[in-house]
């Protein structure tokens, strides 16, 4: 049995998937298995998975993907990653691991670090980053592109919220917390974050997407009742690489 599951919801990330097996085949640390939750890809996901040595399961939107790809974890911790990350370090699994113990959190997160040079995008980072520390023992936030979690908390929980449409991840967190789960985010070492969709929807209207849906969890919770902005799972748009 493998002490840790990596679960990677996906759609069409043919591009995208190999770099991130390849960055997950280089950890100093070994002991994972790899789900791949494929929401219908019309592309080689699932082959490009599978040669990885991955287990690929029919997947979905992020949320029920994660759950799909959580009913066939057989690891005590499962680590949520989206196809498009980057592990800048080969011991990233090993520290934050680690850090996770020695802090004994059940559920947690790692600050954030944008796949690219350009000063807006490093400065929008480092404010999420300190907001997300800020807040982590007030109001938990964590994407779902980077959580780590107790298999056990998940299952009490009940996994994510598949009718909140949007923002599942920091719903997900902010109910582990609400039922006593310790949360806190990792300092050992960054996510590497791809600026896809920055560079496609905008730096100015993803920041106030997220400004706007922070009021609206804080004023009215969660969005249950339709996606409030336009989205897309997966894609291969172009960006700025640098690892």
């Amino acid at each position: 049995m493998p002490k840790l599951t990596i679960v990677i919801p996906a759609k069409n990330e043919e591009k995208h998937l190999p770099k991130l097996l390849e960055n997950i085949s280089r950890q100093t640390f070994k002991d994972f298995e790899i789900i791949v939750a494929d929401a219908a890809s019309g592309d080689r996901t699932r082959e490009v998975a599978l040669a990885y040595g991955a287990k690929v399961v029919e997947g979905g939107m992020p949320g029920p993907g994660r759950n799909r790809g959580a009913e066939h974890a057989e690891g005590d911790t499962i680590l949520f990653l989206d196809a498009d990350v980057a592990l800048f370090s080969e011991e990233f699994l090993d520290v934050c691991l680690d850090e996770m113990e020695e802090r004994q959190l059940n559920i947690a997160t790692c600050r954030v670090k944008p796949v690219s040079r350009k000063p807006i995008d490093l400065a929008l980072h480092e404010a999420y980053n300190a907001y997300a520390i800020a807040t982590e023992k007030i109001r938990p936030h964590a994407p779902g592109f980077c959580i780590f979690v107790k298999k056990d908390t998940h299952r009490d929980i009940d996994g994510f919220d598949e009718e909140v449409v949007f923002a599942e991840d920091h719903d997900y967190v902010q109910r582990a917390a609400k039922k006593g789960f310790q949360f806190g985010v990792l300092r050992s070492r960054p996510i590497g974050v791809s600026v896809r969709r920055l560079d496609k929807d905008g730096r100015l209207n993803v920041a106030l997407k997220y400004v706007y849906s922070e009021f609206h969890m804080l004023a009215k919770g969660t969005f249950k009742n339709g996606m409030p902005f336009s989205y897309e799972m997966g894609g291969d748009e172009n960006e700025e690489e640098v690892y």
